[in-house]
């Protein structure tokens, strides 16, 4: 996404016809907008939001009554540690532009770059934070600009969150992602890491959700060849939405012992 009439078309070269899931997009854009919204998102080479992605707008105070509250709760005790100066803003701001859809899966991902141009235009207008709840994250005006206003679109890896925590039994790590939800497309879930393999695993995952998010698809059962490795990896596709650990179903490969 760049500051441009015109953007290319972001096309999804794996992708096959017949997926069964849809993309969910959600951004809460916090800032002081006027009474009429002037929305200069062909600047960013957006002709607006896609179909079936809508701009709700709240008084701050009046959504902070509402039982998801985004700055409220775990989140909001996240957001308050990792970014306060922006979490303060968030809270502080008058309005918030709630921008919120469900598309079909598709063979283009122009839907998400004509709702970034939107957002790279809301932060023009009055803008001061955008709050991305599918990966945990909060961003002022200039750490957004920076992470998508990239020339020819930001990378996949930027729109997802790659996290490690310790497994039960201790020594080991399972890293995840967060965000493949916006491509219509599971999380990755890769557990029982040892912990010389965590470069390894990182470079993977986003060398996989740079393929997802072009199309591909894994399937019960599939084998994932790991560059120096001997052993395959095996895919198990599983999980729900409503899962607090990936807000997405998922696919799980478990690292060989």
């Amino acid at each position: 996404m760049t500051e441009a009439q015109q953007t290319p078309e972001w096309l999804r070269p794996y992708w096959q016809p017949g997926a069964d899931e849809d993309a969910l997009l959600q951004f809460y854009v916090f800032g002081k907008f006027e009474r009429e919204l002037v929305i200069p998102a062909m600047r960013y080479g957006s002709p607006g939001l896609p179909e079936g992605v809508s701009l709700q707008r709240f008084q701050n105070l009046e959504l902070r009554k509402w039982e998801g509250y985004p700055l409220a709760g775990t989140l909001g005790e996240i957001l308050r540690d990792e970014v306060p100066e922006t979490f303060e803003q968030a809270r502080i701001a008058p309005d918030v532009l709630v921008i919120r859809g469900q598309l079909p899966d598709g063979a283009s991902l122009d839907y998400l770059r004509d709702t970034l141009g939107v957002l790279a235009a809301l932060l023009d207008i009055g803008g001061r934070a955008i709050l991305d709840p599918q990966i945990l994250s909060l961003f002022d005006v200039e750490a957004w600009r920076e992470r998508y206003l990239v020339k020819d679109g930001a990378p996949p890896r930027n729109h997802v969150l790659i996290l490690r925590s310790d497994e039960a039994d201790g020594g080991r790590s399972h890293v995840h992602t967060r965000g493949m939800r916006k491509f219509g497309r599971p999380d990755l879930s890769f557990r029982q890491v040892p912990p010389q393999e965590l470069d390894r695993v990182g470079a993977l995952c986003e060398k996989l959700v740079e393929m997802q998010a072009l199309g591909v698809r894994f399937v019960a059962g599939q084998a994932l060849e790991v560059e120096g490795m001997e052993q395959v990896l095996i895919a198990q596709p599983g999980g729900r939405f409503d899962d607090p650990e990936f807000n997405n179903r998922h696919v799980a490969f478990r690292w060989p012992f």
